[in-house]
């Protein structure tokens, strides 16, 4: 794989809980109707999405089950897209994206003692 190839989608790692649905692990809650609709705007442009959650097992079965239901589709689960594993010869144990997208995330600049 060529970088031309690397840069002609981008890719969102989108969290679950509390971030694409209103919930309290292992419960399932509302959706996120307005991150729902960028998300599915941005896969219609040809970009990729990863749900990258700390859910696992039945917890993880039912929540992709729930973002099925949204109409929302991912190309990873908790993993690395197979292009981004093929062009850096390995699967590393970050995901990697161009967007984080996590009701936890904390900006460097934000990080202040």
């Amino acid at each position: 794989m060529n970088n031309k190839k690397m840069l002609d989608f981008q890719t969102i790692a989108v969290d679950f809980d509390g971030t694409l649905c209103y919930s309290k692990w292992p419960e399932l809650g509302q959706p996120n109707l307005a991150l729902i609709e960028y998300l599915q705007e941005w896969k219609r442009n040809g970009n990729k999405l990863i749900l990258w959650t700390c859910r696992a097992g039945e917890a993880l079965a039912k929540a992709i089950e729930w973002c099925r239901e949204q109409d929302l589709e991912f190309d990873a689960v908790n993993d690395n897209l197979p292009e981004i594993i093929e062009f850096y010869g390995h699967n590393s144990r970050k995901i990697s994206c161009d967007y984080y997208i996590d009701d936890r995330m904390l900006l460097p600049e934000s990080a202040k003692a």
